[in-house]
């Protein structure tokens, strides 16, 4: 990574936390200081390393389900949100739950229940497995078909063709959403669109800013983790403006001195849930 300093260098801004990832982590920094160690958190409280392995320093400990949290014990609940089962299944064990799911996430979830309420079906657009998605696709099971990729289009089935609606998980890129819902439209031309947005105000940003600079780049540099779906997104949208190559890296020492050969611009941006210091 030492070659870097001899590079033409350019930061995307904005980068780095968003204000669900800030308000998370605060959340589990608050709970450690108010109630002491040990403080559970269900899954990750962001999908960051980094973040990760600094708040266990301090006590807090990561579950996969909430039946590994010792009865009457603290549980935080992630930036990516839960679905009612996970609520449930916490007051069953007597937990004292803290709720850090983002508001934009909580927003989709809000406009899963209206659809459902409303006897639509939900084309729900995102990864399957991930978080969040499970917890929007919880919210209203009966009624939520997901939509991993343009591919599964073709399969999906409908009760009626006049009452599909679609959302998304808020860390998608923007340009293969759009690209999904065109294809959805032509199956479904009466497709009702949410709201607002679902695809959260800072992986816009973050994507727009990184296609400003990828054209321009050598080499882009993603600090983010492999499982943090906006940093892969920010990778997969730089190769598709312009850069020649691009790497998602966790932290500085991770990047290769080869990536660097023949290389005159690195572009260097990070995803939503990494703290400033690891770009600096």
């Amino acid at each position: 990574m030492s070659q870097i300093t001899q590079k033409k260098v350019l930061l995307a801004a904005p980068r780095g936390y968003c204000a669900g990832v800030d308000r998370a982590v605060i959340t589990v920094e608050k709970a450690l200081e108010l109630y002491g160690a040990p403080v559970y958190v269900r899954k990750q409280i962001v999908h960051n390393k980094h973040v990760v392995s600094t708040l266990e320093a301090r006590g807090a400990i990561f579950v996969d389900e909430t039946d590994e949290v010792p009865e009457g014990k603290i549980v935080v609940f992630s930036a990516h949100g839960v679905s009612p089962a996970v609520h449930k299944s916490a007051a069953e064990r007597n937990l004292k739950t803290i709720d850090a799911t983002c508001p934009l996430v909580t927003k989709v979830h809000h406009e899963a229940r209206r659809f459902a309420a409303d006897d639509y079906d939900i084309l729900l657009i995102g990864h399957e497995g991930h978080e969040e998605v499970d917890g929007t696709a919880g919210e209203a099971p009966e009624h939520i078909h997901l939509i991993d990729g343009i591919a599964d289009i073709k399969n999906v089935k409908v009760r009626d063709e006049n009452k599909v609606a679609w959302l998304s998980q808020t860390t998608l890129s923007v340009d293969e959403t759009l690209a999904t819902v065109s294809e959805l439209r032509k199956r479904f031309p009466n497709l009702i669109d949410p709201p607002s947005d679902d695809i959260c105000y800072a992986t816009q940003n973050r994507q727009v800013a990184i296609k400003q600079i990828a054209p321009k780049a050598d080499l882009v540099l993603v600090v983010g983790s492999t499982n943090s779906s906006n940093s892969v997104r920010l990778v997969e949208v730089s190769l598709e403006y312009g850069a020649k190559a691009a790497y998602l890296i966790d932290y500085a020492a991770e990047a290769k001195d080869e990536w660097l050969a023949g290389v005159n611009t690195v572009g260097v941006t990070s995803g939503a849930s990494v703290p400033e210091i690891l770009v600096k």
